[in-house]
């Protein structure tokens, strides 16, 4: 019997959900698939030093041709995944959850990634609302005695896990009882052990949403996963159904491939467009001629991020996958109802182009833009659960529309460059204090937005763009701004305030860029 043990303490409900027999079956998995996932990570290290860093620009493989213009389907769509109009984010907190499975929204994505900060006592919290809401007996009281409890037609269950180069450091394993174990097998395993069997019993099944893929390998292994733990349990193979965020650049030219890889557990693909702005800045980061603006000129209607989206729908259709469009980020506030109105407009408009286009649903992060989306894509869909029958034949896109990313007329802005050392310290700080999902200028922020921010400022510095006004991003200048912007936040920065200050400065002045900010700022968890 693989041997695992916790270091972290566990309440009463938190030990029923991390028990023996749950705790086993992760490190079984772990022990089986720990290479394979050291393998791709290793993988993806060699792709980026031996390409990338050199200046290479992606494109798609010839040794996949077949099965990108192969005439194969993924399995057929599950009852209660069939219609998937609007889908609603946010971590696994349990009042956040009966507000999000009340929302009327049609699917839940239940998150230990990017909107969750992995303390051990939100990890395993979350386990816990998870087997609740599986069982409809989530329920919450808040310190002003307000009860919340789930409707009796919650929106369909969906999880997302850690991705593949995250650790769980409370969970180990190793003949000396040191060696954390993958986050992506710890988040799954817990959850499919206690709840696939009662969700199959419900008419549902355990449906996930994958993070962070950089192609067709990584995608291999989750299907891989999904067997080895179907066999485990006794549970018939293709019970699991998965779709994809395709969120990195890489994972772009292998859209049909990651598909094909899990073909028998696929439900569909998501355009994760703000951490696929973040993975386009870091692939390029050895190349001075890709240097973005401010990340609010790199809206979707710019070419390369455009080109991304419609090959992103017409391969999906093209295999009969579901296509989810972006977030809606937007918190509407009852104290400005002049923002919400220029907000709705835009969430509006951006609905209008995804439904437009072919999606087949969109995600929003809070309840009051449901009916926004939910309107936008009935009025575009009618009777139809989707639009998977539209091929989008007319639709192009080569290697060269998802690398050019130029953008006419765009600037870097000291605004801009302001903003990104703003969110970036509100964000670390949060993110530290144990809040994963963070309101920022009336935007559901996550891990993605940070990425995206110190990613900016690095390239910026590190590569001397020019500003609007004719002066180069330096150090100096980030220095200057950062401490500015650290007054300016002299009622918001706590307890974290130097952890996040630090933190953002060893990102932004180092001279090699660090692959994700979440491995170094994890330490300083727990």
């Amino acid at each position: 019997m693989a041997a695992i043990r916790l270091n972290g303490r566990v309440g009463e409900r938190e030990a029923a959900i991390a028990s023996r027999d749950a705790l086993e079956f992760v490190a079984v998995l772990n022990d089986r698939f720990s290479a394979a996932r050291s393998e791709i990570l290793a993988a993806r290290d060699e792709r980026q030093r031996l390409r990338f860093d050199r200046g290479e620009l992606p494109d798609f493989a010839e040794a996949t041709q077949t099965i990108r213009e192969g005439d194969w389907r993924v399995a057929p769509s599950p009852e209660d995944l069939d219609r998937r109009w609007v889908e609603i984010t946010g971590p696994v907190e349990r009042k956040m959850m009966i507000n999000a499975l009340n929302s009327g929204a049609d699917a839940f994505m239940a998150d230990f990634e990017d909107s969750l900060s992995p303390t051990w006592s939100n990890v395993i919290q979350g386990q816990v609302n998870l087997f609740d809401a599986v069982r409809r007996t989530l329920r919450f009281t808040s310190p002003d005695g307000r009860e919340y409890r789930l409707s009796d037609r919650p929106a369909t269950l969906l999880v997302r896990p850690r991705g593949w180069h995250l650790v769980e450091k409370h969970a180990l394993v190793g003949r000396e009882g040191d060696r954390p174990v993958s986050a992506s097998l710890f988040d799954f395993g817990l959850y499919f052990f206690h709840n696939a069997r009662e969700l199959t019993r419900r008419g549902s099944g355990p449906y996930f949403y994958l993070p962070k893929l950089e192609g067709a390998a990584e995608a291999r292994l989750w299907n891989d996963v999904f067997n080895a733990a179907s066999d485990e349990l006794g549970i018939p193979r293709g019970t699991v159904r998965a779709t994809v965020l395709i969120e990195t650049l890489p994972a772009a030219f292998e859209i049909a491939e990651i598909l094909y890889e899990l073909r028998d557990h696929a439900s569909g693909c998501n355009a994760g467009r703000w951490d696929y702005l973040f993975s386009v800045i870091k692939k390029f980061r050895a190349r001075q001629d890709v240097i973005l603006p401010d990340r609010a000129q790199v809206t979707m209607t710019v070419p390369f991020m455009r080109a991304y989206t419609e090959l992103l729908v017409k391969t999906c259709h093209a295999h009969g996958a579901h296509a989810i469009g972006g977030m809606a980020p937007f918190i509407p506030s009852r104290r400005e109802p002049e923002i919400n109105a220029a907000a709705f407009e835009k969430v509006r408009a951006d609905k209008e182009r995804e439904a437009g286009d072919g999606f087949d649903g969109t995600w929003v992060a809070h309840p009051d833009l449901v009916p926004v989306a939910r309107e936008v894509f009935s009025r575009h869909l009618g009777d139809r659960p989707h639009q998977k029958a539209r091929a989008r034949s007319e639709v192009s896109v080569g290697a060269r529309e998802l690398t050019d990313t130029r953008i006419e007329g765009s600037t870097v802005t000291e605004a801009g460059f302001r903003n990104n050392v703003s969110v970036g310290l509100q964000y670390l700080h949060a993110w530290l204090s144990g809040s994963g999902a963070v309101a920022i200028n009336n935007l559901m922020e996550d891990v993605a937005t940070a990425e995206i921010a110190r990613a900016q400022l690095w390239q910026w510095v590190q590569r001397g763009a020019r500003l609007a006004d004719g002066r180069l991003a330096t150090m100096d200048l980030y220095r200057r701004i950062r401490e500015e912007e650290v007054g300016a936040l002299a009622t918001v920065l706590g307890a974290h305030a130097k952890e996040a200050i630090d933190l953002l400065d060893g990102l932004v002045q180092s001279e090699t860029f660090t692959e994700f900010l979440t491995l170094g700022a994890y330490a300083h968890l727990d």
